[in-house]
């Protein structure tokens, strides 16, 4: 799927996010905020101005927020977006109530409103995760022009074939018809147990 499916899924089917936020000392927060509208230029919250969670906004340009749906881990789905942000206003603001009709029994009227305020998360990369599968599935995306980094574990030319890494992976999804031998990224763990085992130090992290 592309970044704009994968923003969708976060706000419509689970919607009820908790961000990661850091404040001006530099103390990190969570807190659990309602992603309220997606479209292909990114995510959109809202806040009021007099929250603590309005003022570590402003403090730092960058969240990260995680969504999780499903009756229990194994059958679990998640999102993990890392992304710029900017504040956009009232702009969308009426959109966001058409949208999400409770608000308005939390905010019931126009002068209630005037204390909300619009951020949009313009730029990032994001994971979806998927336990339901089996093997487990993973990929990475971006949207506003951010690039992937990439992380994970991969083999290296010095490989000799051993499948000592195949032996110990809990997912088998390294391919050890070659060599050097391949895992496969998108259902991969990172647990590290290839690299731990490999006797000839082939198997080497990319931090993200």
């Amino acid at each position: 799927m592309n970044a704009e499916t994968y923003l969708q899924y976060l706000q419509s089917e689970i919607h009820s996010t908790v961000f990661g936020t850091v404040d001006e000392n530099g103390n990190p927060f969570t807190c659990v905020i309602d992603m309220m509208l997606s479209d292909k230029n990114g995510l959109y919250f809202l806040t009021a101005k007099g929250k603590a969670f309005y003022t570590r906004l402003k403090a730092h340009d960058i969240v990260s927020v995680t969504g999780f749906k499903g009756a229990d881990t194994m059958s679990s789905r998640s999102v993990t977006v890392r992304g710029k942000i900017r504040e956009i206003g009232s702009d969308k603001l009426a959109e966001i109530f058409e949208k999400n009709p409770y608000m308005a029994e939390i905010y019931p009227d126009e002068k209630s409103r005037t204390v909300l305020t619009v951020f949009q998360i313009y730029e990032g990369e994001g994971e979806f995760f998927d336990l339901s599968q089996h093997t487990i599935f993973r990929e990475s995306f971006v949207f506003g022009g951010a690039k992937i980094q990439s992380g994970g574990f991969f083999v290296r030319d010095r490989c000799i074939g051993c499948k000592l890494c195949y032996s110990v992976c809990p997912q088998k999804c390294i391919d050890i018809t070659q060599k050097p031998v391949v895992i496969a990224q998108e259902h991969c763990l990172h647990c590290g147990r290839c690299s731990d085992i490999c006797p000839v130090r082939a198997i080497e992290k990319i931090s993200e």
